[in-house]
Parts: C-alpha cells; structure tokens; sequence
C-alpha cells in the first residue's frame, strides 16, 4: 500500500530582506540593488508516512518543522523536492489560522468549514457539536467577533472546527500549548480516536512526553536538516543530546534556577562565589560513573550509578559533602549528604573523593542534574556547584512519568474469587 504521506528531497527556502526603507522614493532609488539573504527553512528532507500511523515532529525553534507541516498541507509550495498526500487533509497549524477577525465565531465556523469541503448542510448538522466541543467560553462568545477572544478561545474553536471534518490525514501544529489543561486533555483523548478509527496524524510538539505517548515514530529537524527518524525512544534521545551537543542546553532542558530547592535566606551560591579564593575547602571534581558507560552514554531505567566529588582541604577541617538530583523542569527529586548517611568527614586534609554510591535509579527517559554543596557541619555553605549535568535515562519500554516501577501482567480469566476480593 501506497504512503498517504510522501515527502522527497523537500527543501524550502525565503527570501529576507536586509534593509527597510519607509519612504516610496528610497524604495525606487534602491531597487534592484539590494540582495536579500537566503533562509534556509527545510534542507532536502525525506519522508514517508503509512496511513494510520501517527508521527511526531521535533525540534528547536526555527528548526522547519512548522515549515514542513504547512509544505504538507499545500499551505506554502517547497522550493525544490515533492510531496504527495492521498485523503482529505484538516490542519491547525498556528493561532487563529483561517480565522477572520471581523466575523463572528458562528460565521468563522462556517466559513472554515466550506474552506474544509463541507456543505451548508453539514456544517448546520454539526455546528453543536463543534461549538459544544470548543467549550463554555467559546459557546457564550459564539455571536462575538473573534478578534475579541482570548489565544485559548482561538485554539479551541480552531481545533472543534478541524476535527469535525472527518479528515483522513490530521496535521496539528504545537498551538495546543496555548490551551488550558482540561481542553488539553480533550484535544488528546479526541487524538487518540482517531488513531483507532485508522485515520494519520501528524504533530508538532516540543513535549516528548506527548511523542513517547502517542506517536509511532518522530522525525527531529535542526535548522532544516533532518537529523532521524526513529521510533520514539530513540529519537527523543537523539533530540535531547542534540541539543546539548549544538550549545543549547537551555532549550533542551526548560530548567528553572535550580536553587529553587534550596533555602533562599541562605543564598548558598552567592556565599560560594564571595567565598571563592579563600576556602578552606573546595570541590574540585565531580563524575558520574555507571557500569555501561563504554558502551552508552546513558543509563537504562533501574541501573546502578556512582557520583564522585572530589575535594582538597588546604588544612585539618570538619565537612559534610550533599548532592541534590533534579528532573528537566528543575523539579527536586532527591537529596542526601555524609551525615544523613552517617558517614562524618572529621578533620579532612589534602585531597579526597567522596563516593555516593547507589544501586538502582529508578528513573524513566531524561536528562538529570545535580548540585552538589560542601558546607561546614552546621550547614553554613564553603563551596557549591550549581546545574551540573549528572546523567541520563534512556528507556525501551512504554512507559509514562518520571519513574520506573517494574511492572509485569498477570491475567486471570473467569470471575473473581474470594481469594481476590473486589477492592472498595
């Protein structure tokens, strides 16, 4: 069977000017002698999408997935390459796409809808429904102007009206990130129909949790170019150290200040930093070892991992060394140190390492941080590092969350017996 979806050495490039002239006259004395720079959107990309299958987009801003998309709905013709889709294509694509201002959501609804195919009669059939779909807000403000509704109105009306076309191939842009949770939810659970009545999907996100979810496979972009396609798993993680190997910690990790776990009164990285030069004590290392890491960079769900911290102590001193480990969100999700664990560092001299060893990190896919705190034993802070890249988790299983319990299945088939009693 033929891909619904076909995508061959698609490229897409824009023209963008370099300079901006305000008068008619500088514009009719500098044409022709100005040369715009050339943007390279997409890069010879190739793709093939099997009916039914629902794929995920992934990337950095600018990285051409949102071009790609409005390539495959025939919004904006490639430059080179060609693409193919076989069914009847509804996309969402951005904010208020093929919505006009001035008319009314009731009006809008039905000029998006003779846009998409429908007929007259179809839309009045299914207007309920759509409005019904887009919520309380929108079905009060239905006979209002649109340009007076709120970026979530926008996003609800758009996608009530996109979904209610029976497309065979949906295209969605990351646009649902502008929604409230609970319409999230819905605009999820109605994703999830379609991949069960068979229909193809195709999203942007910048959420992995969404593709590991949902998708069968994703495609990762960078500036045009496409890195992989893979199945979810392998992909996120080739996006995840994508990121960080192309200088873009910041936005494969969405951290808040990670001293946020920590007591602000104390400030504990600025007393670092105006203590440095004068410690008594200081870190001057810290590795994360586990046994596989010749083979792989990261760990897999429940494996062991060992931290390292080495110090030098410039005389005789009493120290208790700590470790903080948090999620990509800057969430804290553990912390200990030598005294909780009962291990006093008395009169510490010269150089040393202190290893934290732990026997399992029962952790799903993602990127872990940690800080790491020398203080003295009564908690006042002598050294500190801040967002130190500790480790990372890859999985192979499906999954959801942020830990991993082992989990097998059992099924018993007939009615239930006493020995298993219905819980309350």
């Amino acid at each position: 069977m033929a891909p619904v979806i076909e995508v061959d050495g698609v490229t897409k490039k824009f023209l963008i000017g370099k300079e901006r002239f305000d008068s008619l006259k500088d514009r009719v004395i500098h044409v022709g002698r100005t040369h715009p720079d050339e943007f390279w959107a997409l890069r010879g990309v190739d793709l093939e999408i099997a009916e039914g299958e629902t794929f995920g987009l992934l990337g950095h801003n600018g990285s051409g997935k949102s071009t790609l998309l409005k390539c495959i709905a025939g919004i904006m013709p490639p430059t080179s390459g060609k693409i193919v889709t076989r069914g009847r294509i509804s996309a969402l694509l951005e904010l208020g796409a093929g919505m006009h201002p001035d008319l009314t959501g009731r009006e809008n609804v039905e000029l998006n809808g003779l846009l998409l195919g429908l007929s007259r009669k179809e839309i009045a059939r299914r207007f309920d429904e759509i409005v019904d779909f887009a919520g309380e807000q929108v079905q009060e403000a239905i006979d209002r102007q649109v340009k007076f509704y709120s970026s979530g109105m926008y996003v609800r009306l758009g996608f009530a009206v996109a979904v209610s076309v029976d497309p065979e191939i949906l295209l969605v842009d990351e646009v649902l990130a502008v929604g409230d949770e609970f319409f999230a939810k819905k605009c999820m659970a109605k994703i999830k129909q379609f991949q069960r009545e068979g229909r193809t999907i195709v999203f942007v996100t910048h959420g992995p949790e969404a593709v590991r979810e949902i998708c069968n496979r994703a495609m990762v972009l960078d500036h045009g170019y496409q890195v992989t396609t893979d199945e979810p798993g392998p992909a996120i993680r080739t996006y995840r150290d994508h990121l960080y190997s192309s200088g873009r910690a910041d936005e494969a990790i969405h951290l808040n200040e990670l001293g946020e776990g920590i007591d602000q009164a104390a400030d504990p990285v600025s007393i670092a930093r105006a203590n440095a030069g004068r410690r008594v004590v200081e870190i001057t290392g810290v590795r994360v070892l586990h046994p596989h890491q010749a083979e792989r960079a990261n760990l897999l769900p429940g494996e062991p991992c060992t931290i390292e911290v080495d110090y030098e102590a410039r005389e005789p001193h009493d120290v208790m060394i700590g470790i903080g480990l948090f999620n990509e969100r800057g969430e804290h999700l553990y912390g200990t140190n030598t005294r909780m664990i009962g291990s006093d560092l008395v009169g510490v001299l010269g150089p040393g390492t202190v290893r934290f060893v732990m026997s399992s990190i029962p952790l799903l896919d993602g990127n872990y941080f940690l800080q790491v705190g020398l203080t003295e034993p009564d908690g006042q802070v002598i050294d500190w590092i801040d967002s130190q890249p500790g480790f990372s988790v890859g999985q192979v299983d499906k999954a959801l969350g942020q830990i991993a319990i082992p989990t097998a299945v059992e099924h018993v088939p007939g009615p239930r017996t006493a020995a298993t009693p219905r819980s309350a």
